[in-house]
């Protein structure tokens, strides 16, 4: 499939899923064109692995599209902006329990929702001389919603958890490796090879997508089996039952 927003690819049994809306700020439209290339990946058949990536050169995802979401009106081509909060969690909830492995490449900055998108994902890959990892609600003066902590715990050290929710810390690549958020770093030239050699590497444990998949719920679901009554995923696809 290809759009403005998203384009997929596939050689051999790696999809690549490129983001391609300059900074990938998350809106309906960016939510829905990421959804459908997900339905594309998980309608195949056999041992196959995803990459996402960025075609911007500085940013991966500069988070929440905030001109849409305080001026809905003047940017239409954003989506329905009522479906956005419930529509963006679930795919959030989906990222994080698909049934083939998942890499992130993250080629810049990664704020937000874009930090926490590349959370979703089974393994993280990053540029190693530029760009951050931020999830800085604190600094715009929001909270950050009750289901989007229990992902950044379930992904974190706490230490690392708590310096990214609470201070807002800016995570570069060298640090972001040493905290386990990411689990390797590259040039940004071989960031992407890096990231299809290792989708290469992983795509057989996709053989079995009910088993690939049904595990990441006992993880990561309801009653999961870490951190409490429920993971992320059933939390983020229950957003409502939980204050923001």
């Amino acid at each position: 499939m290809s759009s403005e927003l998203i384009q997929l690819d596939r050689q051999e049994n790696v999809f690549t899923l490129t983001m391609s809306a300059g900074e990938n700020r998350w809106n309906t439209s960016f939510v829905r064109a990421f959804a459908q290339a997900l339905d594309e990946v998980e309608a195949s058949t056999g041992p196959v692995a995803l990459v996402t990536a960025s075609a911007s050169e500085k940013f991966f995802s500069n988070g929440l599209d905030l001109a849409w979401v305080q001026d809905p009106a003047a940017h239409p081509e954003a989506g329905d902006r009522q479906a956005f909060g419930g529509e963006f969690m679930a795919l959030m909830g989906r990222i994080i329990t698909f049934p083939v492995p998942t890499i992130c490449a993250i080629n810049g900055h990664a704020f937000g929702a874009g930090f926490m998108a590349s959370l979703c994902h089974d393994v993280r890959l990053m540029r190693a001389d530029r760009g951050f990892l931020c999830a800085n609600e604190m600094q715009l003066g929001m909270r950050i919603p009750q289901p989007e902590l229990a992902l950044f715990r379930h992904k974190m050290s706490g230490s690392a958890f708590f310096e990214t929710v609470q201070l807002a810390k800016r995570w570069a690549a060298p640090a972001a490796l040493a905290a386990g958020i990411v689990q390797q770093i590259a040039d940004v030239e071989e960031l992407l090879a890096v990231a299809h050699a290792k989708a290469a590497e992983l795509a057989p444990l996709a053989a079995n997508r009910e088993n690939y998949g049904g595990q990441k719920e006992t993880l990561f679901g309801e009653n999961a089996a870490i951190n409490g009554a429920h993971g992320p995923a059933y939390m983020l696809r229950n957003s409502a039952q939980y204050g923001h």
